[in-house]
């Protein structure tokens, strides 16, 4: 991928967490980066007549002006190519509107900054830009995240959660982009369902299957994950692999922290079972409650919203 990534900021330290990702990225990768501040100006109503605030607007894109310049020249001193930006608008519309140019490949973001009183927090800007663009994102937590230096590797160990269907699998030449330019390990992963629901008489019940089908079930999966880290090996990476028992969301999550994951990249639609990995379901659950750096590939065909 030659495109550019594209880094919105608010201004604040928070929203710079996502800074040395893209920075390790462009590097590493010989790609540019797009810097991005919406500014969202404010209008009175009357009495003072419905019209921006002249010595507030000023400010607003002066302060915008100066913030971008001082981040742009501190990443070209690091030999990237930065293009500096500032559009008006609500920030979430503005950042994908932006998104939507021919020349951004990715999107890096952090989950938690501000923009003048709001949080681009899960639920809030951050949020809407997952559901809204059809770019790959790569979401970074900005709560307790402290990334090394860029030169030390940042992203050293990429998870990636499947569930056998094509969907899923949309995540996997993005995945082998970035662990070839930056010679990140790839551990592929398959949680399976160890049962089954139904509503009976008694009400909702659980059965689990027997043991014979899950070692089955296991074997298949084994050989599915080993098919599709030829891909990887193809591009010079010596994928892992791992199949566990239980909710797909709950054993992502606990696996990332347990082999010090540095990203989890996942496809925000396929299916386990007779559910999707959409906002809502897996992706979602990942999405909110893991604790690792995050990239979501949206799948061919799935919507934005």
């Amino acid at each position: 991928m030659d495109k550019n990534i594209l880094v919105p900021l608010d201004g604040s330290e928070l929203a710079e967490v996502a800074l040395p990702y893209a920075e390790e990225l462009a590097v590493r990768l010989g790609i540019g980066i797009k810097l991005l501040r919406v500014v969202t100006l404010p209008v009175y109503s009357e009495p003072t007549g419905g019209v921006y605030a002249v010595e507030q607007e000023i400010a607003l894109r002066s302060g915008a002006k100066d913030y971008l310049e001082k981040v742009s020249h501190s990443l070209e001193a690091k030999g990237i190519a930065v293009q500096p930006d500032i559009k008006y608008n609500a920030a979430a519309e503005g950042i994908v509107d932006y998104a939507a140019r021919d020349e951004i490949g990715l999107v890096v973001v952090a989950t938690h900054g501000r923009s003048g009183v709001m949080r681009w927090a899960l639920g809030s800007v951050a949020d809407r830009v997952l559901r809204g663009t059809e770019k790959p994102v790569m979401l970074i937590r900005a709560i307790g995240q402290h990334p090394a230096a860029p030169e030390q590797g940042i992203i050293k160990k990429i998870l990636v959660p499947l569930d056998g269907s094509p969907e899923s699998e949309a995540v996997i030449p993005h995945v082998a982009w970035l662990a070839s330019g930056l010679g990140a390990d790839v551990i592929l992963f398959q949680a399976l369902a160890g049962g089954y629901h139904t509503i009976t008489a008694k009400g909702y019940e659980y059965t689990v299957y027997p043991e014979q089908q899950l070692a089955s079930d296991k074997a298949f999966a084994e050989d599915y994950l080993t098919r599709v880290g030829k891909q990887f090996k193809e591009k010079g990476a010596k994928p892992g692999a791992e199949v566990r028992p239980g909710d797909a969301a709950e054993e992502i999550i606990e696996f990332a922290d347990e082999v010090r994951a540095d990203m989890v990249a996942m496809s925000t639609h396929g299916r386990s079972g007779v559910g999707r990995w959409i906002f809502g379901s897996v992706a979602e659950k990942v999405l909110h409650e893991g604790n690792n750096p995050l990239l979501l590939v949206r799948s061919p065909g799935a919507k934005t919203r």
